[in-house]
């Protein structure tokens, strides 16, 4: 027998991943100890997750994989070749579609206009008071993106307008959007888009409770203190208009207690999902007539649930920084509003899972 240690050395396969594969039942290992729910393949289970590595590695669907796996050792492959090349077929088509897509979409980049108002030239001073913009870049930075091929979602963006300063983070999946008082700069709207690590630097000298002063130069952002100082060059990428994001139509608004939705979301059911071929946690929740919101194992399509990834949920209540939020639930499609009572401005959208029943 093969340790799940082992095994995911020899396949390829991560360890979170041979344990997503086992919850979906797509390969199962051939015994799991009843005690320490420790799991052991067979020999020949680790070409089988070889097999699957390469089949998630094209983007085959579960459904389809399971089939594959269920032929694999059997003696006539036809099945096994058939799924192959259907799954082939699909990527040449998707691949002949998408090229033709972007090409069209490339020819309308080049002949729109760029109404971006980024200050490339020039400076802006403003004044921000130290605990708002430090509690605003709490709000928002669990929602900066990691993903280095889209460098830009890897920023926070610092929107000065009306007076106000408002930070935005996303990573797709996920928005978080957070606004501070701004004083001495009256002028157009300016954006700047914040390298994590420097926002994060940017965070640990906003330890007073005296205003700061944040500069905006060109292509170098800086915040001090009168002290110290953390500065840098902004990225070099437009952020995506995020007001229209933002604009969802209303929905149903429930009060939580936070920490009793922080327990049920940690000890409640969940289904196994992945995304990018990372796998994760989905809580599926259903908000009642009296606005009770509970976890539960029904994952339909009824307009009273809606399904999360977990781990994305517990950190927007986190952020949130309180012990009771509002929760906005929309169409099962749409994107779940994590908002507080007290603060209009500072909230998180988070993209709802799609269950296929």
């Amino acid at each position: 027998m093969r340790s799940i240690g082992e095994t995911a050395r020899d396949s390829g396969l991560g360890v979170s991943a041979l344990r997503f594969y086992d919850r979906a039942g797509v390969l199962v290992p051939a015994r799991v100890d009843p005690v320490s729910g420790y799991r052991w393949y067979a020999p020949e289970q680790v070409e089988e997750a070889r097999v699957l590595a390469r089949l998630r590695r094209t983007g085959m669907p579960l459904a389809d994989i399971r089939l594959v796996l269920a032929g694999w050792s059997g003696a006539d492959p036809d099945l096994v070749r058939t799924l192959l090349r259907a799954h082939l077929r699909r990527l040449e088509q998707g691949l002949s579609e998408a090229r033709d897509e972007f090409s069209a979409l490339s020819d309308l980049l080049d002949h729109r206009e760029n109404p971006m108002t980024s200050l490339r030239t020039g400076t802006v001073r403003l004044s921000v008071p130290a605990p708002e913009l430090a509690a605003a870049l709490d709000a928002v930075r669990f929602a900066a993106g990691t993903d280095p091929g889209l460098p830009v979602l890897g920023g926070i963006l610092f929107d000065l307008d009306d007076g106000a300063l408002r930070v935005v983070a996303t990573d797709r999946y996920r928005l978080a959007v957070a606004r501070t008082g701004a004083a001495g700069y009256d002028g157009p709207r300016v954006q700047a888009v914040v390298p994590a690590p420097l926002a994060d630097a940017m965070r640990a000298l906003l330890t007073g409770g005296e205003p700061v002063r944040l500069t905006v130069d060109g292509d170098r952002v800086t915040l001090d203190d009168g002290d110290r100082q953390a500065a840098g060059r902004r990225l070099a990428h437009d952020f995506p208009d995020y007001r229209r994001l933002v604009r969802l139509p209303s929905g149903r608004r429930t009060v939580v207690d936070v920490p009793a939705l922080r327990r049920a979301l940690e000890t409640g059911p969940v289904r196994p999902d992945e995304q990018d071929g990372t796998p994760y946690d989905v809580s599926v929740l259903r908000v009642a007539d009296d606005g009770a919101v509970t976890v539960c194992e029904d994952g339909d399509d009824a307009p009273d649930r809606v399904a999360v990834n977990r781990a994305f949920l517990l950190h927007a209540l986190a952020a949130g920084a309180r012990d009771r939020l509002v929760l906005e639930f929309g169409d099962p499609t749409a994107p779940l509003a994590v908002r507080r009572t007290d603060d209009e401005h500072t909230f998180s959208l988070l993209m709802p899972v799609r269950l296929e029943n």
